[in-house]
């Protein structure tokens, strides 16, 4: 029997009032429906909040966020790779790499175990995950030549 892949991480992206108890009212709606926060945070623009999370049922989160009034809301698949945290320009070497393939950046953060999460342009997604491909295999071969890295 083989058991079903589990659905891919989405980045919850909510628009929130700029009032108390909105992130908690989203906490709570989410909790509800049995959604678990994975990592992101919330940031001001404009005057206005915007909400990232990384949630592992993105359906579920916005029916629930519907359900309770939240939103707007949009769920949208994520690619993702890690750093060495260890070595400085880590994040400048990973970013120029994407740059040079055409892939534009609109939001990223970290998950709970560390991971860099990325959202790019839906067009942008093949050539991110070629990077990553690319990235993440180069990681493996180093960490071979240099165990603990």
């Amino acid at each position: 029997m083989s058991i079903p892949d589990a659905p891919a991480p989405q980045d919850l992206e909510v628009l929130l009032p700029r009032t108390p108890g909105a992130l908690a009212d989203l906490g709570e709606a989410l909790g509800r429906a049995g959604v678990s926060l994975e990592g992101g945070g919330v940031t001001t623009l404009d005057g206005g909040r915007v909400a990232h999370f990384l949630v592992d049922d993105g359906p579920r989160a916005l029916a629930a966020l519907a359900a309770a009034g939240i939103g707007p809301a949009v769920a949208r698949g994520v690619v993702t790779t890690r750093l060495a945290q260890d070595v400085p320009g880590q994040m400048g070497t990973f970013a120029r790499r994407l740059a040079d393939a055409g892939v534009t950046v609109e939001h990223l953060y970290s998950d709970h175990d560390g991971n860099l999460v990325l959202l790019v342009a839906d067009e942008d997604v093949p050539r991110c995950r070629d990077v990553v491909r690319a990235w993440d295999a180069e990681r493996a071969t180093t960490r071979e030549a240099h165990p603990g890295r």
